[in-house]
This record gives C-alpha cells, sequence and structure tokens, in this order.
C-alpha cells in the first residue's frame, strides 16, 4: 500500500524541494496580470486558482491557469521519475501538490488544489486520472457543486487505485484527500448549509 523507498535520504529530499518551488508557482496570479485581470486575490473568492480565474470572466485565463496548475504537478512526477525513480516521482508530486495549496511566496495561502491533484494523478497513473476525471465530471453535471465534486472524486479515487492494481499509490491517495478536504472545509459547511454556489450560477 505504501511506495517501497529504493532512493537516497538527500535524493528524496532534493526532490521534495524541488516538486514543491515548482507546485508553488501561482499560475493564476501570473495569468491574471499577464491578461490585466487585476489581482486576483481580491476578485471573487480571492482564491488563485482557474475557477477564480473564470470569475474575471476571461475564458482564456482559466485555461491558461487550469494547464499551469496541472502540468506543475504533472512535470514534477515526470522529472523525478525520469532522472530518478518512483518514490521520488511520488513524493516530487505530492511536494508540488502541497506547494500549490501552500505556496511560500504567497504567506502559504494558496489554492485548492484540484487542478494540481488531476495533473499529479494523470503523470503516476493515467487510468486513475481518467477515472477521476470520469468522477469529477459526472458529480459536476448531476450536482451542479464544483466543490462537492471534487471532494467526492478525492474520496473515491483509493478506491479506484485498489480496483485497478495501482496499490502502490494507496498511501499517496488518503494524503492527497486529506489535503482536499481540509482546503475545502468551508465548502463543505456550505454544502450542509445549502449555501454553496452552483456551477454557472451568478
Amino acid at each position: 500500500m505504501i511506495v517501497e523507498l529504493t532512493s537516497a535520504a538527500e535524493l528524496l529530499a532534493f526532490w521534495a524541494i524541488a516538486g514543491y518551488l515548482l507546485g508553488a508557482i501561482p499560475f493564476g496570479i501570473v495569468t491574471a496580470r499577464i491578461l490585466g485581470l487585476g489581482d486576483l486575490r481580491k476578485i471573487g473568492s480571492g482564491n488563485i486558482g482557474a475557477t477564480n480565474v473564470l470569475r474575471t470572466g476571461s475564458k482564456l485565463g482559466a485555461a491558461l491557469t487550469l494547464i499551469g496548475d496541472a502540468g506543475k504537478a504533472g512535470a514534477a512526477v515526470l522529472l523525478a521519475r525520469a532522472l530518478a525513480a518512483e518514490d521520488a516521482a511520488q513524493i516530487s508530486g505530492f511536494a508540488a501538490f502541497f506547494g500549490h495549496c501552500y505556496p511560500i511566496w504567497l504567506k502559504f495561502k494558496g489554492g485548492k488544489g484540484v487542478a494540481t491533484f488531476f495533473g499529479l494523478l494523470f503523470a503516476l497513473a493515467w487510468p486513475i486520472g481518467v477515472a477521476a476525471g470520469a468522477t469529477w465530471l459526472a458529480t459536476a453535471a448531476i450536482f451542479r457543486y464544483s466543490s462537492l465534486a471534487a471532494l467526492l472524486t478525492a474520496a473515491l479515487t483509493p478506491l479506484w487505485i485498489i480496483l485497478f492494481s495501482f496499490s502502490n499509490l494507496f498511501f499517496l491517495s488518503l494524503c492527497l484527500a486529506g489535503v482536499i478536504c481540509w482546503r475545502h472545509r468551508e465548502n463543505i459547511t456550505r454544502l450542509i448549509r445549502l449555501q454553496e454556489r452552483r456551477i454557472g450560477s451568478k
């Protein structure tokens, strides 16, 4: 259930730091500034992710942010896998995910990690990424809540990992799900109170 550690501790530490710094790049803020959309932290929810960029009315900005946030986690995994080993890939990927959620450049106030979560999964094991993506799309289509789709996807990903026989990713998936739930704790409260905004609502 836990990936076997085969790399030296120093090497794993290097990829953890490299992954974190890569994940901490705030693509949402950078994209918003380049496109002249304003300070993303003062718009909508104040979140630095693609959903909040979309609230500026820029679909291009939201798409670029989504690609950047997913891509940095994927890049962290693929680089570590190519230059080190699978244990380094998992550690670097999780570090990138954590860096997005708690970036040092923004006083550890980052995004909720959904895009980086998907980028990480697709890079580690694309069948799991596809299953997680399908879960998100189905939940979002039925209930029209982006946050609920993210939460349910994170909760079911360990199940997909077992069903698709990627047991070495199970522990990582639990850690990811825990962070996703924590980052969405305010959304959970609003969902319980039926105050969460639906997808497409103004």
